[in-house]
């Protein structure tokens, strides 16, 4: 079995008037490479005529995000003219590569209803041949992601990317990482197998289970060595995970704000292209 190195209690970050736990980085955790940070947002309840989600237009360099709408809806608009709504249940997968200004915001209906918004964003760390790459924007709603069963149906597995019980997820990683949702009921049990030279991303968005022998809950971030293969999961209660796993790069990693890149150069770059506008211009 994989050898659990240390369970990391996420952080109160919270942004403006919402409710935010961050997983990664913290002070025990910098980042798992090739994973770079992790904001659980939610879940919250806003009441009708909100003012929806804090995230207005700001500029990315380096890596790609990758959100999980579990509750309520997000609005995503870049630079490169995408314009998506995407409801509970879905995912938008967006590559920054060489740079794009993006919004992410709620919907009118939202706004003017209220309702339950609960969010999951992480930032995936492109390598330095790949970092300039081209931007590009993938939005898919519910319907689109599988719904892969296992241990008797007390598991379901949502592929995003990467292959998960003979079923391939819908996004084609740049950079070969495999991520999935994981919904389990009480008493489940699922077992698999990672390469050992990976590294994992396993993330309790609510509830407890047992993985390795260890307990994690609610807003545990769990830290396995390289050492063994084999991971097992018992949900003590009904529970849901975010769990992926990446080739980590071995690259020097420089983050200012928004920008992910090898070098102090490269930083200073990234913000003078900003300024000029050469991460697109952003218009209503």
């Amino acid at each position: 079995m994989k050898k659990i190195k240390k369970i990391h209690k996420a952080v109160s970050a919270p942004v403006a008037d919402l409710t935010t736990f961050r997983a990664l980085p913290t002070g025990s955790v910098n980042h798992l490479d090739p994973f770079l940070f992790l904001n659980h947002h939610g879940p919250q309840q806003y009441g009708p005529e909100n003012r929806g989600l804090p995230f207005g237009p700001h500029p990315h360099r380096g890596f790609e995000t990758l959100t999980f709408i579990l509750q309520g809806d997000i609005v995503h608009q870049d630079s490169g003219g995408g314009k998506d709504t995407i409801q509970a249940g879905g995912v938008q997968w967006m590559t920054a590569g060489r740079g794009v200004i993006h919004t992410e915001i709620s919907s009118e209906e939202f706004k003017e209803k209220g309702g339950m918004e609960e969010v999951i964003q992480l930032w995936l760390n492109l390598p330095a041949n790949l970092k300039m790459t081209q931007p590009a924007y993938t939005g898919l709603q519910k319907d689109k992601i599988p719904a892969v069963p296992a241990d008797n149906g007390k598991v379901i597995i949502h592929p995003v990317s990467g292959n998960w019980e003979n079923t391939q997820g819908p996004i084609q990683s740049l950079t070969g990482i495999e991520i999935a949702r994981l919904q389990l009921k009480k008493e489940a049990h699922y077992t698999l197998r990672i390469p050992a030279e990976r590294n994992i991303l396993f993330y309790v968005v609510n509830g407890e289970v047992r993985v390795n022998g260890s307990l994690a809950v609610t807003h545990n971030l769990v830290e396995f060595s390289n050492a063994g293969e084999e991971i097992l999961i018992v949900a003590m209660q009904d529970s849901e995970l975010i769990l992926g796993h990446g080739q980590p790069y071995n690259e020097p990693i420089v983050a200012h704000g928004p920008f992910v890149m090898n070098s102090e150069k490269e930083i200073m770059e990234a913000m003078r292209d900003y300024q000029m506008g050469k991460m697109g211009i952003w218009t209503e």
